[in-house]
C-alpha cells in the first residue's frame, strides 16, 4: 500500500508531462520531413525565408532576391505556408 501514492504520483506525472511532449516531438519531426522547395518557412532565430534547396540535414533559404542562407534542417522552427498554397495564391 505504500507504493501506491508513487505509481499514482508517476502515472500523473506521465499524462501530464512526457506524453504532452512525445506528442510535441513526433509533431515537429513530422513536420521536417514534410519540408519540400517553396515553402515558407520561420527559423528558431526568427528568420522569414522561403526554401531553395533540401538535403537531408541542410536547408538553404531565399531571404530576399539575392541573399541565400544555409541552415540545419532542425533550425526550421514552423511552416508559415505550404508550397502549393503559395503556387495557388498566384494564379
Amino acid at each position: 500500500m505504500s507504493l501506491l501514492p508513487f505509481v499514482l504520483m508517476f502515472v500523473i506525472f506521465y499524462f501530464l508531462l512526457i506524453r504532452p511532449q512525445q506528442k510535441k516531438t513526433k509533431e515537429r519531426n513530422n513536420m521536417l520531413r514534410a519540408l519540400k522547395k517553396g515553402d515558407k518557412v520561420t527559423t528558431i532565430g526568427g528568420l522569414h525565408g522561403t526554401i531553395v534547396e533540401l538535403t537531408d540535414d541542410k536547408v538553404v533559404l531565399k531571404v530576399n532576391d539575392v541573399t541565400k542562407l544555409t541552415f540545419d534542417r532542425s533550425a526550421v522552427n514552423n511552416v508559415t505556408a505550404r508550397a502549393e498554397a503559395s503556387s495557388e495564391e498566384s494564379k
